[in-house]
């Protein structure tokens, strides 16, 4: 890229024996008063201004920021590096691979086409925990993943080796968030260009909502979707409105018997009701000092539950200590103190930033907490934890659930919050329709077990206990206080309960050496909390099944079972489907409810059983002592930890080792794969672009009401067996138990396209009171009712443009890829909606789909539209001047199956293509063209 200098920022800072090339951040005028976030993004518009995307007004629009005016000001933002889980990552690199191929195509080089920006991939989100209590558990179900995932590995396996600036760390590993917070993240980055060393803060967007755990570091970054994240890898920005910045003041200090757990609950329920949906939320103030990293890392862990963009700490001397601990190169550490101090970026509590909005929690107010059944956000004090289950209970004893099979693993972005998601519009579906049981609810059930253990549950039964997730299993202080609390537990003689599934998934291997090393794993495993993986597992609904006899159990008396765990979310249907209930807790908690067996459960009354001598055991009485948990953090964790584990980090064991993989600049695709196949992205593409042309004789694919997410229109969840995804796999040998989900086959163009439109409760106003991925057929004389995939195809083999009608906020909630790309690949031209969710709108120009709005105030119902027209729109092709028109003409003509006497309709629809670089890549067809032509030329 192309830079300007307007502000004769560049300098120079020198460090030891080294000197760096910085863009001084005080060469723009109001700079001092912004608060840290706004600083980070500032130095990125000023290192990579070039006059057209970025130029020196937005510069200075940031520089002016106002706190108190609403976000308006568009910014292109360009993030350091790229970090992906497998799940949302494996699409990335299929579209590098398809990007190869088609180079060889255009007469290139395919070895041009790597990463353009640093990317590394966390393989986390697909061990299962299968297997649990035993002491093979970890071996078994890592084996039990290679099986199911083969396919996926030796590609990522091929990609590690055959891009450049591309890393894969493997199976067995950790968690990404928790590898990216203990090895990955920079906080000061540095890179070669032009000959000279440049150092900038450490950015990043990542394909998982809780990249925001690297917020607790000081390194600016959020969760992005697949084609923003293939967009920053391929060295182009992100497109981002100015934010409003909330300013969380913290002091005091955390009592005894408090969690940092127990801290991020109470933040994120004062968060949500505040509400920070787009925001940046920025913490200052004397109390950050006395905030742990690990803790840091936990609150900007939950940054996606309270719904902020961002939960950012500054730098300060809490965050070099972390990365002392952590093993990084004293050079390394010495950059980042000096480039943050010359840079303003060093956290003065003296110096108070102008914040858009101001909150404070005192520390020392925060009880012990739990949250639940179904949001993170509905905290619970542990001592109401009882009476709240048993209000809550009557909601979910008595009504049979039709769960949506929902697909976790996606990014959640700043604009869309939990309580946006299909998950809680269906749970309010259910509150909204539910009648309260009477006050008895009590469903004792007896259960006996292959061995002949026998025993009885009830409503309520802690079915699952999981420490779990990348919230906690990063955080020493709560993840040994688990262990010192499983020691109390084993000296007295008390046991989980036999109907708990009791799961272990340590975020990094360093968390078993330091169990090893204190020798807790022994206690931990008296309890049945064997290690089962390194990776989500129970987060995000990888609990693996029940044993038969519960689910058996559950399912025949329709109990509402309940799962405890450590991670970040609980929504219905989420963690597994037989449990209705889902808290989030402490991991020192987690063990507690396995040692209850019931959400209706008082710790301070009820004793959780009897030691030796026959005396009654409460909670309190095997509760770890602050003081020792600190002791055993200080003498169990080294330095040396880290440097091992990390030390080949990338390696993998003897499995990863040992697949058999392709080697060479362009991957050997396999006919016969189910997995990863190479999508039709550059067929028929020529170097030269080919002009675009203005739409007509497009047909209505499906016609939508307001509200419509990026969950209702991407392929998520199970696959159905009678679904057209189900009837392809079943076509090429699949059989039903190894359909496995849309989130293990995105590297497949052809379930994904079948699966798009197609989630359950999509409402598409072509046919009345249906729902599903079904809509008319106009290639038909009746113009009946079909899969929305099956028409596709029918209105492609025609050779007839599609266009989508739909309402306000359209694409809002998870920024899913495939919501686009579904779109793309269903042959849909254009999308004309009241309003779009920004960045589902920045991804269809990504696909080369056209985003237009109806006039202001007007609907598909004030127009007359009811989908059944043949639709032209002319003035597209004004774009091929290097200008974007501002608006385009609509005709919507009558067809032979509208309604009799029904007329012509036209109207202006606006053009929502925002910025230049947007432009350029519809121009190209896509922003896949569009790199692949540059990267060419």
């Amino acid at each position: 890229m192309s830079t300007v200098n307007s502000f004769g920022a560049k300098s120079t800072l020198s460090v030891g024996d080294a000197d760096y090339e910085i863009y001084r951040l005080d060469a723009v005028s109001g700079f001092e008063k912004l608060p840290y976030s706004l600083k980070v993004l500032l130095e990125n518009l000023l290192r990579t201004e070039d006059g057209a995307n970025i130029t020196k007004a937005h510069i200075e629009a940031l520089g002016s920021w106002d706190p108190q005016s609403e976000p308006n000001t568009e910014i292109q933002f360009t993030p350091a590096r790229v970090v992906m889980q497998d799940f949302t990552g494996v699409p990335c690199i299929v579209d590098l691979a398809t990007m190869r191929e088609a180079v060889v195509d255009l007469g290139g080089d395919p070895r041009k086409i790597n990463p353009l920006s640093p990317a590394e991939l966390v393989i986390d989100h697909s061990v299962i925990a299968d297997v649990f209590g035993t002491a093979d558990s970890l071996e078994r179900n890592v084996d039990i993943e290679y099986q199911r995932n083969g396919e996926r590995y030796q590609f990522l396996r091929w990609g590690q080796t055959a891009f450049e600036d591309f890393k894969v760390v493997p199976p067995g590993t950790g968690i990404v968030h928790q590898v990216n917070i203990e090895y990955l993240a920079r906080v000061t980055y540095t890179r070669e260009v032009d000959g000279a060393v440049q150092a900038y803060p450490d950015t990043l967007v990542g394909t998982d909502s809780h990249t925001t755990m690297v917020n607790g570091l000081g390194v600016l970054g959020w969760g992005v979707g697949g084609i923003e994240a293939e967009a920053a890898m391929l060295g182009q920005p992100v497109s981002m409105l100015i934010p409003k910045v909330v300013g969380f003041k913290l002091s005091g200090d955390i009592p005894s018997g408090v969690t940092a757990t127990d801290v991020v609950l109470t933040i994120t329920e004062m968060l949500r009701q505040h509400g920070v949906v787009g925001k940046f939320v920025e913490f200052y103030g004397s109390g950050v000092a006395a905030v742990p990293l690990a803790n840091r890392a936990t609150i900007g862990n939950m940054s996606p539950e309270f719904g902020s963009t961002a939960a950012i700490f500054p730098i300060d001397d809490v965050t070099l200590e972390y990365l002392r601990l952590t093993g990084r190169d004293e050079k390394q550490i010495k950059l980042v103190e000096a480039y943050s101090k010359e840079q303003g970026l060093w956290h003065d509590p003296s110096q108070e930033p102008q914040y858009s909005e101001y909150l404070e929690l005192d520390l020392s107010t925060v009880v012990p907490s739990i949250a639940g059944p179904k949001r993170p956000q509905d905290r619970i004090r542990l001592t109401e934890a009882k009476s709240q289950f048993e209000q809550d209970l009557h909601n979910y004893a008595t009504v049979e659930h039709d769960l949506v099979d929902l697909e976790v693993s996606e990014s959640f972005p700043a604009s869309d919050p939990p309580s946006n998601t299909p998950e809680d519009a269906h749970n309010e579906h259910h509150h909204t329709h539910r009648s309260h049981a009477p006050h008895s609810v009590s469903k004792p059930t007896d259960v006996t077990m292959n061995d002949g253990e026998a025993f009885t549950i009830d409503h309520g039964a802690v079915a699952i206990a999981a420490i779990t997730s990348c919230t906690n299993t990063s955080n020493p202080s709560v993840m040994l206080a688990a262990g010192l609390l499983a020691r109390n537990a084993a000296k007295k003689g008390l046991k989980s309960k036999p109907w708990v599934k009791t799961t272990l998934a340590p975020g990094s291997k360093v968390v078993t050496d330091y169990y090893e090393k204190s020798g807790l794993t022994a206690d931990l495993e008296a309890l049945g909390f064997y290690t089962v993986g390194y990776g989500c597992t129970t987060c995000i609904g990888n609990s693996g099944p029940l044993e038969d006899e519960i689910s058996a159990a559950v399912n025949d008396s329709d109990l509402a079972v309940t799962a405890v765990l450590s991670g970040n979310r609980n929504f219905e249907g989420r963690i597994n489907p037989d449990v209705k209930m889902n808290y989030l807790a402490s991991p020192p908690l987690v063990i507690a409810y396995a040692l209850a067996g019931s959400m209706s459960f008082d710790f301070e009354s009820d004793p959780l059983g009897t030691d030796q001598d026959g005396n009654d055991v409460f909670l309190k009485d095997i509760w770890p002592d602050p003081a020792e948990v600190q002791k055993t953090i200080d003498s169990s964790i080294s330095s040396d930890m880290f440097a091992h584990e990390y030390s080949s980090v990338f390696d993998g064991d003897e499995r990863w080792r040992s697949l058999p993989t392709p080697t060479g600049a362009t991957f050997e695709w396999d006919a016969e794969s189910t997995y990863v196949r190479k999508p039709p992205y550059f067929d028929g593409m020529i170097l030269d672009i080919t002009p675009v042309s203005d739409i007509s004789g497009a047909r209505v694919l499906a016609k939508l009401g307001d509200s419509v997410t990026t969950d209702h229109i991407s392929p998520a969840g199970s696959i159905k067996a009678d679904s057209p995804a189900g009837r392809y796999l079943t076509e090429h040998g699949v059989s039903r138990k190894d359909f496995n989900s849309y989130g293990s086959r995105r590297g497949n163009h052809e379930v994904m396209i079948r699966g798009t439109f197609a989630n359950i409760r999509l409402r598409n106003q072509l046919l009345e009171d249906v729902e599903g991925g079904f809509t008319r057929d106009f290639t038909q004389a009746d113009g009946p009712q079909a899969a929305i995939y099956d028409a596709s195809q029918n209105y492609q083999a025609a050779g007839t443009p599609l266009v989508i009608f739909a309402g306000k906020e359209y694409g809002s909630g998870s920024s899913r890829d495939w919501a686009a790309k579904g779109t793309s690949l269903l042959g849909v031209h254009a999308v004309i909606a009241e309003s779009f969710e920004r960045i589902h709108r920045s991804n269809l120009i990504g696909m080369g789909v056209i985003p237009l709005q109806f006039p202001a105030g007007e609907t598909t119902a004030s127009l007359g539209l009811d989908g059944t027209e043949i639709v032209s729109i002319s003035g597209i092709e004004a774009l091929n001047d290097g200008s974007t028109p501002s608006t385009v003409h609509v005709t919507a003509e009558p067809s032979e199956h509208s309604p009799e006497g029904k007329r012509t309709i036209e109207f202006d629809a606006t053009v929502r293509i925002d910025t230049p670089g947007e432009a350029d890549y519809y121009r190209n067809g896509g922003i896949l063209q569009y790199v692949l032509r540059s990267l060419v030329a």
